[in-house]
């Protein structure tokens, strides 16, 4: 079941960023998400199967004044901190909470532009959900993460 993130989840989600450390997110990024839970969250999803959280999945949206288009605003979506316990990995649940908020984004939103800015160990994840690469950066995230960031135009 998918559901929106509670405080009281926040125990759980931070024990999967853990289990998912070294591999998927670097230590120094415990803090980072941390906050984002605690100050960040404009949308954010919980999977929860048989009481207990399996993953995770954020949507964070911006607004950039784009000076070539006489000031006109630009709304972009973003997916933000996406974690799958390492026991419920390749089960489809990260495919359920990408699909969710893309559903979401489609019903509730005229934004039209998705990003996500991911790792080289998860991008084909995401290749597969229909996004296509834009751009990487070597060791962007810490040393041996590089950013690779896709988009999908809704």
């Amino acid at each position: 079941m998918i559901r929106p993130f509670q405080p009281n989840d926040m125990p759980a989600l931070l024990q999967i960023f853990q289990s998912n450390t070294p591999e998927f997110f670097h230590p120094s990024e415990a803090a980072d998400y941390r906050n984002y839970l605690e100050e960040m969250i404009e949308h954010y999803w919980v999977f929860e199967r048989e009481n207990r959280i399996l993953g995770a999945a954020g949507l964070n949206i911006k607004h950039f004044p784009r000076a070539d288009k006489g000031g006109l605003v630009v709304t972009v979506a973003y997916l933000s901190w996406d974690l799958i316990h390492p026991d419920a990995q390749n089960q489809g649940i990260g495919s359920q909470l990408t699909r969710h908020r893309i559903d979401f984004l489609r019903r509730q939103t005229s934004i039209k532009t998705l990003i996500v800015r991911t790792s080289q160990l998860v991008y084909p994840f995401y290749e597969k959900q229909g996004f296509e690469l834009e751009k990487t950066s070597s060791d962007y995230w810490a040393p041996g993460l590089d950013l690779y960031q896709l988009k999908m135009t809704l």
